[in-house]
């Protein structure tokens, strides 16, 4: 979902994403725009077939023109799958 804020009013999840800038990074701030990627549900990659340990996670990307930031939203708990389970043990959480 996009949210383009320039001159427009800003709906609450653009002003709660604005607070969140200012309180982990202690400097005003204020959006010009925001998108925010939301996958619901979804199991870990090796256990496609197996949907009993899925997760929902946002990832949201704002600017105020000048400085732009990222903000990973995860589920109350975190993370919900077993890792050991995994194919693979090199596993990445997050972005680079």
């Amino acid at each position: 979902q996009e949210f383009s804020t320039l001159n427009t009013a800003k709906p609450p999840f653009v002003l709660d994403v604005e607070a969140k800038v200012r309180r982990y990074l202690r400097s005003s701030y204020s959006a010009v725009w925001t998108l925010k990627i939301t996958w619901e549900r979804a199991p870990a990659h090796a256990a496609r077939t197996d949907t009993r340990k899925t997760v929902t996670y946002q990832a949201v990307l704002t600017t105020d023109g000048f400085r732009s930031y990222i903000l990973m939203l995860y589920q109350d708990g975190g993370m919900q799958w077993d890792y050991t389970r995994l194919t693979s043990t090199n596993v990445l959480i997050g972005y680079t």
